[in-house]
């Protein structure tokens, strides 16, 4: 164990230990007295939970990881046949159906299937003739993640659905066009635009949305820029953005002053337009780029216009709440609200060091749901303050650098994607979670890794972390590819 990174293992012990504490102090009852190793107590059996983990890394670490590798499809199969049947063998759980109940302990496959995904993938990019940059092999790598996803769907778990999504993360540093990751980023700005200020008015104008305004003009600029970076025709570039501003503002300036009128027709017609050109260009030049930059075009305006009919027609009703709260669409201080509004009491009467272990009011009088679970971080900012909660996010940082850091170092393809998957996860994790108890991401029931109570993330995630510590310290070896 000579090559075993112990600087990570320290961070994961620093992580359980202060995830432990905050257990303690989000679970704790006045009726307890201090007796926090009572297995009938959560802190009690998040031990259990902790020391179970630390067994499994140590037979992680003992297991070769050449094995590991050669059973990654088998793994991942058997994880899809798992999911497959879970809605058929779980009970009904606040909607859900992910758990399988196994005598007095119930487990969660969803959590588990992360690393097998993980190493499916790992698996198929490490072969001799992958490469991203082959429609066939990028298609085949992007169904590997998203046939889990579909089948967490079915069981109603949205948010461990969501959590693959980050494997695109790594897709983009093993050679996925920059383009395609950019979609994704203007989808969510054309979604929190379009239907944040849909019935806002442009200028004091009420028949012009300012939602649809917007979105449609980060069209026709999101084009240039792609022409600008795509494309060896820069000139055009210019006069097609020169024409789209132009048309928008004088447009503007007549349903402002002369006659009021909806002027997203006449953004509709320059983006149809635009895309006929591009069309156009690409048939006579024979230019695969503005074929793609056209498709970018129909796709972002189909998705816009589709957004409100998925807003209100597929998502389900209470995700359709949490969506509308934290765009500021509705108030519901008492329902889809509540819990974010507690949280942030809990945090902020933290201050700058916290109100101290298990004194924290907002955790022991059970105000915030959920608060030894997916809300874990408020009790960290109301006991141990900003100092606390900054030395915790410090720590995840430290490990996913650390994790990038492993990753970069592997001589061969399956250890260097592993560790990208690993960090994606772990990144997902922080930054969703974080961000909802913060009100600044949908609260969509994620955990957060080492902090959240529960056997089946408190596992899922130290699989995840000691294969990729087991991969690492067979790097040395001459490489297999």
């Amino acid at each position: 164990m000579q090559s075993l990174d112990w600087f990570t293992i320290i961070i994961y012990i620093a992580l359980l230990a202060m995830g432990w504490m905050s257990i303690c102090g989000a679970s704790y009852d006045f009726d307890q007295a201090g007796n926090f190793f009572d297995f009938s107590t959560r802190s009690g059996m998040q031990i259990v939970w902790i020391a179970t983990s630390l067994v499994l890394g140590a037979i992680i670490l003992s297991t070769d990881d050449r094995w590991i590798e050669s059973l990654s499809y088998i793994i991942y199969i058997g994880f899809l046949v798992l999911l497959f049947v879970t809605p058929m063998l779980a009970r009904d759980i606040k909607g859900s159906m992910s758990w399988i109940k196994i005598g007095p302990f119930s487990i969660q496959p969803a959590e588990f299937a992360k690393f097998g995904t993980a190493l499916c993938v790992a698996k198929l990019m490490g072969t001799y003739d992958f490469n991203m940059g082959k429609w066939k092999d990028f298609l085949l790598c992007a169904l590997v993640i998203l046939v889990p996803m579909v089948l967490i769907i079915m069981q109603k778990e949205t948010g461990s659905a969501l959590v693959y999504l980050s494997f695109f993360l790594m897709m983009y540093r093993q050679g996925m066009p920059g383009c395609l990751l950019f979609s994704a980023v203007a989808a969510v700005a054309y979604f929190v635009v379009g239907v944040r200020f849909a019935d806002e008015p442009l200028w004091g104008i009420p028949v012009i949305s300012l939602g649809k305004s917007v979105v449609l003009f980060l069209i026709q600029l999101f084009v240039c820029g792609m022409l600008h970076i795509y494309t060896p025709r820069t000139p055009s570039m210019y006069k097609l953005a020169g024409y789209c501003t132009a048309a928008t503002l004088a447009t503007l300036m007549l349903s402002k002053f002369i006659y009021p009128f909806d002027i997203t027709w006449v953004q509709l017609a320059i983006s149809v337009y635009t895309i006929l050109y591009l069309l156009y260009v690409s048939l006579r030049e024979r230019l695969l780029n503005y074929l793609y930059i056209a498709l970018f075009a129909i796709g972002s305006i189909g998705f816009f216009y589709s957004s409100n009919y998925v807003l209100n027609n597929v998502l389900e009703p209470h995700q359709q709440t949490r969506i509308r709260v934290l765009l500021g669409l509705e108030d519901d201080p008492r329902g889809a609200g509540y819990n974010v509004i507690q949280a942030k009491i809990a945090i902020g009467s933290g201050g700058l060091q916290g109100k101290g272990f298990l004194n924290g009011t907002q955790t022991k009088l059970k105000y915030v749901p959920e608060q030894d679970t997916d809300f874990i971080f408020c009790t960290v900012g109301e006991e141990e303050g900003f100092i606390g909660c900054t030395i915790v996010l410090a720590l995840f940082l430290c490990l996913i650098l650390r994790l990038i850091h492993l990753a970069e170092r592997q001589p061969y393809v399956f250890g260097r994607v592993y560790g990208y998957c690993v960090m994606s996860v772990f990144l997902f994790h922080v930054f969703i979670n974080v961000g909802m108890v913060l009100g600044l991401t949908p609260v969509i029931g994620i955990p957060l890794p080492f902090f959240s109570y529960g056997g089946s993330s408190l596992w899922g995630f130290t699989i995840l972390l000691f294969i990729m510590l087991r991969i690492d310290i067979g790097r040395n070896r001459l490489k297999r590819k």
